[in-house]
């Protein structure tokens, strides 16, 4: 059943939909998706509504259009069928819906097609619904970056609102990040007793579905932390062996978090892996410290960069001056990623649109290694949330690179890396909301400094 939602809410929505209205003069139509059949018609994939749909919707309804105009909002969706009772239960009828949700009109989807004249839209990922955004519309509608005007405008102005988050959004962030924050420790309070990853990474999820929640992305728990997305959980917990667990909540509303903790499987780290962890927690520490109003994201992935840099220098892995060394990118040997993503309804917020949300007007992505991977490059306003996730990984792929070896042969000390075998990845991970005054570590009830850590796994 749909719950009612509040009266905040439905204010939350109404203002939403008054900011856009301020912003285009055209209507807009927002398709919510539909569900994807695995291997029969009636055996789907969880279904996830359109997260732009999402935002002035405020229900996660499958197969559900919204019109927006003058900001007032019509809702599009077809009544269930009388047997659907049988399988599903009683569902509301779509009028129920529309006062829920504070629409001033219900409508079924046939009659959508009658009100699409001159109205702007935005892609949706699942392909049947992207095909009747195209057909009905009678032009491509396009994922990443949208071709025509009217629709690159909208894009442009719904980024403008999802960029900065409202009261609503962020109650809703904070309560993903406090289950997130659960979940991790009890992965770590599960290590001692677990044989395989799949079995801290249950003891995680188990977490966010008693909170009735789900996974903003699929969970990375693995000793493997040198594959930056791996969705794999077969392999053996040995003693010694680093654990890197990336995983995140998304509430009922569709709103996430995204943390990630690196422990030691038997719960002490070694040397080595306590200096190389202290490293990417003075980078991650460094970030947060610089996080204030108007600063460029970029920046701070530079930040990250250098004192990194600077950590394997002082460790003997590196040669020469930190500031050198990223300048000619050898530090991407072992952080070849960016230091972070917007966060929001999205655990990449509004990468459906490629770099138009992560990107501030005429700027590019760099054709740097490393560098072209930072997903951010903008400067910081209040309202906005962000993760900082600096690492350090041994990826072979990266390092028995012939080109890089010869590229990197007079500032790489390989027999001393040598003595670091035992890390293969580590990656710490915040949310972090700018302020008017700095910033706020949504997420800073699970402790970073690796003593913490320990004692958390420990028990």
């Amino acid at each position: 059943m749909i719950k009612t939602t509040s009266s905040s809410l439905i204010e939350t929505l109404r203002t939403r939909r008054q900011r856009l209205a301020s912003l285009i003069d055209f209507p807009a139509i927002l398709w919510s998706g539909s569900s994807n059949p695995r291997n029969f018609p009636a055996n789907v994939f969880p279904f996830r509504a359109n997260s732009h749909f999402l935002y002035f919707a405020g229900l996660p309804l499958p197969n559900a259009a919204i019109r927006l105009t003058a900001g007032k909002l019509e809702l599009f969706m077809d009544d269930p069928q009388p047997e659907s009772a049988l399988w599903h239960g009683g569902m509301p009828h779509r009028e129920e819906i529309a006062q829920i949700i504070g629409a001033e009109a219900a409508k079924p989807m046939a009659e959508l097609e009658l009100w699409i004249e001159d109205a702007a839209t935005i892609a949706v990922q699942d392909a049947a619904t992207w095909t009747q955004q195209s057909q009905l519309l009678n032009r491509w509608v396009l994922p990443q970056k949208p071709p025509q005007d009217i629709d690159l405008e909208l894009a442009k102005a719904i980024i403008s609102l999802r960029l900065i988050h409202d009261d609503g959004a962020l109650a809703e962030l904070r309560k993903a990040a406090a289950v997130t924050v659960e979940a991790h420790k009890a992965g770590m309070a599960a290590t001692s007793r677990a044989q395989i990853e799949a079995q801290v990474r249950a003891a995680m999820e188990q977490v966010l579905i008693a909170n009735n929640m789900t996974t903003s992305y699929n969970s990375i728990v693995t000793v493997h932390g040198e594959v930056l997305h791996n969705e794999q959980y077969h392999h053996p917990l040995q003693p010694g062996d680093l654990l890197l667990a990336d995983v995140g909540a998304e509430t009922e509303m569709g709103w996430a978090a995204d943390v990630t903790r690196t422990w030691c499987v038997n719960g002490k780290f070694s040397s080595t892996q306590r200096e190389i962890y202290d490293v990417v927690l003075a980078a991650h520490d460094a970030c947060i410290a610089k996080i204030y109003p108007g600063v460029e994201y970029q920046d701070l992935h530079l930040l990250a960069c250098t004192v990194i840099a600077e950590g394997l220098v002082n460790l003997g892995i590196l040669q020469g001056n930190p500031q050198d060394l990223v300048e000619m990118d050898a530090h991407t040997l072992f952080f070849p990623h960016g230091i972070g993503h917007l966060l929001g309804l999205d655990v990449h917020d509004m990468e459906d649109l490629g770099d138009l949300a992560g990107y501030e007007e005429e700027r590019t992505r760099s054709n740097r290694f490393g560098l072209g991977y930072l997903r951010l490059n903008r400067p910081l306003r209040p309202g906005m949330l962000v993760t900082i996730e600096p690492g350090f990984y041994q990826v072979p792929a990266i390092l028995n690179n012939a080109n890089l070896r010869s590229k990197y042969q007079n500032v790489v000390n390989w027999e001393r890396l040598s003595e670091f075998a035992d890390v293969r990845g580590v990656r710490i991970e915040d949310d972090v909301l700018v302020t008017q005054e700095g910033s706020e570590v949504l997420t800073a009830a699970l402790p970073t400094q690796a003593s913490l850590i320990e004692n958390l796994v420990c028990g």
